[in-house]
């Protein structure tokens, strides 16, 4: 049982968080029932990107076997079977889609396009340089996606932006990692580690993170932004973005820390009262104003 919640990837659910910001921006979050379907989308993400991580680990057990911390992976070590990790997959999928239709109609469509895209960069895309990182944000963004379509709210173009930006950023900085780390057997790990290098990655890294920072300070100076929220105060939730970045910039360069970014975020401790402080700022500038 141990292996299998370990191929779950439990540490990995923090990514689905995603799903939470429709509602925080919506200025709705106090209220309960809405707050209830979100939890419950929450929940059904958990299971279906667990579903995903088993048949990603299946897929890539062989090259797992070469990496100095993933053939300690349940299935690439023989301690989960492929059969059985297959099996549970499908349950799971299974399960977190039906109980996606039950919710909402709109919101297991985005589920089911999530899955979808989950599957083919599993299979195809994650091979494909930039659509490899693409896709990735593209899965952050359809979180966030469903956590505004399970509510029937008004989807920002911001949420957009700013989510992609992020996601970018992050998936980035893993590539990175993988690619420094691993060195020389990076590409018989994955072999679309050969069509990247550390300067590219670098300037690519600085583009993102550069743009998250602007794309945020321009959401909160935005007029609409203001006039919605009712406040020009949400600009001073800015430093607290501009820590984060520049934190994980610092432990991506210096701590090499790249390659686990659900494990940062649970690990970190100035990052997370950092993310604490954001929080808890954004609810009093935006509810306590």
């Amino acid at each position: 049982m141990i292996f299998l919640i370990r191929s779950l990837r439990p540490k990995q659910w923090t990514k689905n968080f995603f799903v939470f910001a429709g509602i925080v921006f919506s200025l709705r979050f106090f209220e309960a029932a809405l707050l209830l379907r979100v939890i419950y989308a929450f929940s059904i993400f958990c299971l279906l990107s667990s579903s995903i991580y088993l048949i990603n680990d299946i897929n890539d057990a062989e090259s797992d076997r070469k990496h100095p911390a993933k053939k300690l992976r349940p299935i690439a070590s023989g301690q989960l079977s492929v059969g059985w990790a297959l099996g549970i997959a499908l349950v799971l999928a299974s399960l977190s889609l039906l109980s996606a239709f039950y919710l909402d109609t709109n919101f297991a469509w985005v589920a089911l396009s999530y899955f979808g895209l989950m599957l083919l960069y599993t299979f195809v895309l994650r091979d494909i340089v930039i659509l490899d990182v693409f896709s990735i944000a593209a899965g952050f963004v359809l979180r966030a996606v469903a956590g505004v379509v399970v509510i029937a709210v008004e989807l920002s173009p911001w949420l957009i932006i700013c989510t992609i930006l992020l996601s970018l950023f992050i998936a980035l900085g893993k590539r990175r990692h993988e690619l420094v780390t691993l060195s020389d057997v990076a590409v018989k790990h994955r072999a679309i580690l050969d069509e990247y290098n550390p300067q590219l990655l670098d300037q690519l890294i600085s583009a993102v993170a550069g743009s998250t920072i602007m794309a945020y300070a321009l959401y909160t100076l935005w007029p609409e932004t203001i006039a919605k929220f009712g406040t020009h105060n949400l600009v001073y939730s800015v430093p607290f973005v501009l820590y984060g970045i520049f934190r994980y910039l610092y432990l991506i360069y210096r701590k090499d820390q790249g390659g686990k970014p659900e494990e940062i975020v649970l690990t970190d401790l100035p990052l997370i009262i950092d993310l604490g402080f954001w929080i808890a700022a954004l609810m009093v500038i935006i509810y306590l104003k």
